[in-house]
């Protein structure tokens, strides 16, 4: 293999020369492993294209840097598609489009306002409110709650029984309402008693003859509750979540606007090229894992038999989720790890060349804080694995993936959990608990829709948590037991631990939209 890497980077280096470029061996080396697998004819003419795509870029220097060459490649591996499409993309969720909802004109508007980690204290209060204004939008649109329409002569006391939504003002300025229905923030303002608050106010519950909808209940959701409002009280009969609404008629109020991310400047569901390839791509796989710990010598014994597995049949990502070592060592030793694991690839070349490695880091891994979205892990704790693995793509917690037309959300979080400890009302039926648990963030429209305390969100960068319009895919890194569920077109999916489960793992298939249980048994060589 080397003896044939040598002549080609003189050959690219020369060939650079002459277009007046310069690159460093690193780069030159990068390059002529991405031109290896043609034969030379097809060497020369791929490096024709590329240098006429770097001249296009107007680089301001003339040495190639690595990046201005992956965005080359990347553009001739576009054949096909329009400016910005891209077959497969991880988005960061730093740079996920933040919307804000203009109640004048009824849609979702861009907002440019840069944004920072440290942000102005009234992010604290404005990101909730962004959140309930996305709710009731949604929410005054459903059958229940849309004004009555008379048909032929039918009065509206004859159709389905509809509900009017109050906000608190109404309620405080009266002293009893025999029907109400609130959408506010479930929150305890003082101990032992709970309140629903919107941005107009607060009223008190009484839960004592509650019933309760499917879903956990825990403080920092929304929730609609129903009763009899008197005294200042209201006094529950019914609480529910939101309604659920499908992408479809989600999106039609953001226009064709990508609020998903990534280059295009329109949404890339309605790119009829892309329609086309997810359609005939029917061998593409995308492979999870989660609780991938690196540092048991047995996890990266099943972590070698499966890149020697997909070797053959290479898929479109390997997504790993950590915690990829324990806590409790010090973090400079992720670094070896993390270059053993590359070395575990050692070999497998149509592998590295056709799959995207992709790590997903947890709470226990550095260096960031339990505060989401989470960064990605440092490159310099990657280095090694970036050189052994070109492919490797350090992502951001939670993230997002686009495959085609398809949306996919990725988030590594023990979210059962803290449900479980969190809801006010523990689900009686707790057979269908996963039912339960997807059901609370399709509704809620956002990945942790608990309590800040229970778990930390950065204000500014909300919006990337927000599950609105709702992906195709969600996919969970929990530790608990492996489960998938689909509520309204959007399937939500829990890797179980890798590690606990006996190393088994899931296979999403794009074409077909359908999920695999895969496993590595005890005896394979």
């Amino acid at each position: 293999m080397d003896a044939e890497l040598l002549p080609l980077r003189k050959r690219i280096t020369n060939n650079f020369k002459l277009c007046g470029f310069l690159i460093r061996s690193e780069n030159s080396t990068y390059l002529a492993e991405q031109l290896l697998p043609f034969d030379a004819a097809e060497r020369d003419k791929w490096l024709t294209v590329i240098t006429e795509n770097l001249q296009g870029q107007k680089l301001a220097t003339p040495h190639v840097e690595r990046a201005a060459l992956e965005k080359a490649i990347n553009e001739l591996n576009r054949v096909g598609l329009d400016e910005g499409e891209t077959v497969f993309a991880l988005i960061d969720a730093f740079t996920v489009p933040r919307y804000r909802y203009n109640n004048r004109v009824k849609k979702f508007e861009l907002d440019t306002q840069p944004r920072q980690l440290l942000t102005a204290p009234r992010m604290k209060s404005d990101y909730m409110q962004q959140r309930y204004a996305m709710l009731l939008q949604k929410t005054l649109r459903h059958d229940l709650f849309a004004p009555a329409v008379i048909q032929d002569g039918v009065g509206a006391e004859a159709q389905a029984k509809k509900f009017k939504l109050q906000f608190a003002e109404n309620l405080l300025a009266t002293s009893a309402m025999k029907e109400a229905v609130v959408l506010g923030l479930l929150t305890q303002l003082k101990e032992g008693k709970f309140y629903v608050e919107d941005p107009t106010g607060c009223v008190q519950l009484d839960l004592s003859g509650a019933r309760f909808h499917a879903g956990f209940f825990c403080e920092g959701c929304f929730v609609l509750a129903e009763g009899k409002y008197s005294n200042g009280v209201l006094k529950v009969d019914g609480l529910g979540f939101p309604p659920a609404e499908p992408a479809t008629s989600s999106r039609a109020f953001f226009g064709t606007a990508n609020t998903w991310g990534g280059e295009s400047a329109k949404l890339l569901k309605y790119s009829p090229r892309l329609q086309e390839l997810e359609r005939t791509n029917t061998e593409t796989t995308i492979v999870f894992l989660s609780d991938v710990r690196l540092d048991l010598p047995v996890v990266m014994d099943k972590l070698r038999q499966l890149f020697v597995g997909y070797d053959s049949c290479p898929p479109q990502a390997i997504v790993l989720m950590g915690p990829f070592t324990a806590s409790t060592r010090n973090h400079h030793e992720l670094r070896h790890h993390l270059d053993a694991l590359g070395g575990l690839a050692a070999g497998c070349e149509q592998l590295k060349k056709q799959t995207d490695l992709i790590l997903v880091p947890s709470s226990e891994d550095p260096t960031a804080p339990n505060i989401l979205p989470r960064a990605p892990i440092p490159e310099c704790l990657a280095a090694g694995l970036l050189k052994a693995w070109p492919r490797t793509q350090l992502a951001t917690n939670p993230c997002r993936l686009q495959y085609c037309t398809q949306q996919i959300v990725v988030c590594r979080l023990d979210l059962m959990a803290k449900f479980c400890r969190n809801t006010l009302h523990f689900p009686e039926d707790t057979a269908q608990i996963e039912q339960h648990f997807a059901r609370t963030i399709v509704c809620q429209g956002h990945l942790v829709p608990i309590h800040p305390i229970a778990m930390p969100v950065h204000w500014d960068y909300d919006p990337a948590l927000w599950l609105y319009p709702l992906p195709d895919l969600i996919v969970m890194g929990d530790s608990c037991q492996s489960f998938s569920s689909s509520q309204h077109g959007c399937t939500v999916l829990n890797t179980g631990s890798f590690v606990k489960s006996k190393f088994a793992f899931k296979v999403y298939i794009p074409a077909t939209r359908t999920i695999e249980d895969s496993e590595i048994p005890d005896d394979m060589e």
